[in-house]
């Protein structure tokens, strides 16, 4: 079925700005820790300082004894939880058994929550928690990665089958590498912490505000725990940045609704900074990679390990080593994934799960490879393209990685690069220029959406997704307006709200692909429901005309080739009551034959200073094939966000633990390292033309990932060229480098 719109006047693939952006300059917009109700009491969590153990006592009197407060929650008084794993197991939860907050004495890990104090107030709250005391018996733990490599076990992730013998090739390969990288721990650190405003209703029904990447996520995640079918509504118009920290319901949501449930009153909940420190984070990763090539760079053979840590409790898995089985053409591929459980709590989900981490290294040593075989790195890339997914037996149902490589390298002027080490200077700074590519998967959820045309003629649609920075509200109102032919001051698009029809968590870049998918299909049927309406009379001018013969504008529906025949939207709504249709979508059969994914080419400059090791971004080119772009401004946003966040990766973040105590030290914005704006140079991102009739309706692959993969290692490959020293362990810091 034909959008109304011609790609001239379609609003899809138009840079336009963010519908919710005046709401934000304006403070007007509300996050989950704003919202002002009557009575509302205030949460502080005190949180384990041993690692394993359990809680022999625990003294509340000094708390309760302060004026002001309503209660102090234990594990001792809490109200009836559920009493095993199921309820706990959310959409997002790895194997094993989930944490259950305030469940029994045990404790799990250091900064596990063990109470929670409610006052009138938060200062209140947070003074009366400082007065609990808490007496423990301490088991010995194990929070050290690297010291305990040999309690590894293979983790439960899904590997392609090795193909050929990678052992024997690597042995016979005319040139080869074998390395070892390591990455830290990073956490999420978004700018607005997680926080729950319970608001306790009526009859006992919660309508909950949370910080969360899916809303009917938590809502289920709750009904099941506290047996509250059909009582909890979640709410979450805005979220100021998540990064995949709420696609799990983390520890203040179940808190609040205890605290709230006791009272029966309405309570908020808000995490310290110190506090974002204590749940979950990237996992430290190990990888030892070999890479055999012949003596003019053709791949024949790549081994991957990857070892990770995970909790006791959870086996949490990435997908860290099937891209080196993919984004090549390599007979010969051997991987593997190994788990060290610790006394930590669960690793989660951060921007490119896997990929940030398992792409670094196989980048990394393609790099090293393309300088043991004497070949410009960028050439070796080209010779080793391959339009086929090796690990699925599937072609790409578009892979425009090629013209990324061509039009990034002629944007960033690659050609003029000597390859010798330390052969380009700028003075007293030491040039380097390195590259990478990127993959992530392109994915597609079943979700639902609802369209709407009410009584003044406006198009509201509406699914209950997320919008956690990334331009949500701005796309699916694009996609909308472009479905139905409406200007999108016409169009309102209602998320965040788990009673609106379904839709799957925000996070893997699959939301525009799936619920814009939605919105599509539930436009289009709503034509189909207007044109029905007006084809009623045999005398209609509409009688027998298809929805690709008819138009909207100005509130008007119309035949497009005899525009003087309309009817005025309003007049059919108070005809006939507002007019709704609600769809589900599911991914296409057709894709079943094709693997899908997006893909980038990274090209960084850095200015080394030679005497003193300081390291500069100067400049940065992303070229991206993402397939149709619904919005190059916010997609634009988020490949530079993600870029950023790469150089953070390479250069600045690392979440330090004492191990002694099993706790995380940097635990501030001021010890944990992120880039700032005197950080970053200039960065320079452009789209690749990419159709892509497979991998959706919409033609769309999303971006939210994409951005970040590979920056790590050409940021790394940049500082090899640059210095001559080759630096595996993230992030390189001036002691390493120097």
């Amino acid at each position: 079925m034909n959008a109304t719109h011609s790609p001239e006047t379609s609003p899809v693939g138009k840079a336009l700005d963010r519908v919710d952006g005046p709401l934000k300059v304006q403070g007007q917009a509300h996050y989950a820790g704003e919202f002002a109700l009557p009575g509302l009491l205030y949460g502080s969590v005190v949180n384990s300082n041993i690692a394993s153990g359990r809680l022999r006592s625990i003294d509340t009197r000094a708390a309760e004894a302060v004026a002001g407060v309503e209660l102090v929650l234990t594990h001792l008084n809490r109200p009836s939880i559920a009493g095993y794993d199921k309820p706990y197991e959310d959409d997002d939860a790895a194997d094993g058994s989930p944490f259950r907050p305030l469940y029994n004495d045990r404790i799990l890990y250091n900064g596990q929550p063990v109470a929670l104090v409610v006052a009138a107030d938060p200062e209140l709250a947070h003074y009366a928690a400082s007065l609990i005391t808490i007496d423990y018996e301490q088991d010995p733990h194990a929070t050290d990665l690297q010291a305990q490599l040999e309690h590894m076990k293979k983790a439960p992730a899904d590997l392609p089958d090795p193909r050929g013998d990678a052992q024997q090739a690597l042995e016979s390969a005319a040139v080869k590498v074998e390395v070892q990288y390591s990455t830290p721990a990073e956490h999420h650190n978004p700018m607005e912490p997680h926080a729950s405003t319970v608001h306790y209703l009526q009859g006992g029904k919660l309508d909950i505000y949370d910080k969360t990447q899916g809303v009917q996520n938590c809502m289920r995640y709750l009904e099941d725990v506290f047996a509250m079918q059909g009582q909890i509504r979640i709410l979450s118009p805005f979220v100021g940045g998540a990064f995949g920290s709420g696609l799990r319901p983390q520890y203040q949501l179940p808190l609040a609704v205890m605290a709230a449930l006791k009272l029966k009153r309405s309570v908020r909940v808000t995490l310290k900074r110190q506090q974002m420190f204590t749940f979950g984070y990237r996992p430290p990763t190990v990888h030892r990679l070999s890479l055999g090539a012949s003596r003019d760079g053709q791949l024949q053979a790549i081994t991957h390990q990857t070892i990770g840590q995970t909790s006791r409790f959870e086996d949490y898995t990435e997908n860290e080593v099937q891209w080196s089985g993919m984004l090549y053409k390599c007979p010969n591929v051997a991987l593997d994934y190994q788990l060290v459980p610790l006394d930590v709590y669960t690793p989660l989900d951060m921007r490119a799960p896997g990929a940030t981490t398992g792409v670094y290294a196989l980048e990394c040593a393609m790099d090293e490879l393309a300088y043991a075989a004497n070949i410009d790195p960028l050439a070796l890339r080209q010779k080793n393209f391959t339009d086929h997914n090796a690990n699925e037996d599937k072609p790409y149902s578009s892979k425009a990685l090629m013209a990324c490589y061509a039009q990034g390298a002629e944007r960033f002027g690659w050609s003029k690069r000597d390859m010798a080490p330390r052969s380009m200077r700028d003075g007293h700074q030491l040039v380097g220029w390195g590259m990478a590519s990127g993959i992530w998967e392109a994915l597609q959820m079943p979700a639902s959406a609802k369209a709407c045309i009410d009584a003044t003629g406006k198009l509201i649609v509406s699914s209950a997704t997320t919008d956690i920075g990334t331009g949500t509200y701005t796309v699916m109102a694009q996609i909308a307006a472009e479905a139905m032919g409406f200007a999108m001051d016409q169009v309102e698009f209602k998320l965040g709200d788990s009673s609106l029809s379904e839709a799957p968590l925000q996070g893997g870049s699959f939301t525009v692909s799936s619920v814009g998918s939605a919105v599509q299909k539930a436009c289009q049927e709503l034509r189909l429901k207007l044109l029905d309406c007006v084809q009623q009379s045999p005398a209609s001018h509409f009688s027998g005309k298809t929805t690709d013969e008819i138009d909207f504008a100005d509130g008007w529906l119309f035949i497009r080739e005899a525009p003087e025949h309309r009817v005025k939207l309003t007049d059919i709504a108070a005809e006939t009551g507002a007019l709704e249709v609600e769809v589900s979508v599911e991914p296409g059969e057709v894709r079943d034959g094709y693997a899908t994914g997006t893909h980038s080419a990274v090209f960084v400059e850095v200015k080394v200073d030679e005497d003193t090791g300081m390291i500069k971004i100067s400049r940065v080119v992303s070229a991206i094939a993402a397939g149709r772009v619904v919005n190059p401004k916010t997609a634009g946003n988020q490949i530079a966000g993600g870029v950023v966040w790469g150089v953070s990766q390479a250069l600045h973040e690392e979440t330090q633990m004492d191990h002694n105590l099993g706790r995380f030290m940097n635990h501030s914005l001021a010890e944990y390292h992120i880039p700032v704006q005197a950080d970053i140079g200039d960065i320079d991102v452009l789209f690749v033309e990419e159709h892509d009739e497979i991998v959706n309706a919409l033609g769309s692959k999303g971006v939210g990932e994409i951005g970040i993969v590979g920056v790590a290692a050409a940021v790394s490959n940049a500082i090899y060229h640059a210095t001559g020293k080759r630096v595996r362990d993230l992030p390189v810091t001036l002691d390493k480098l120097l």
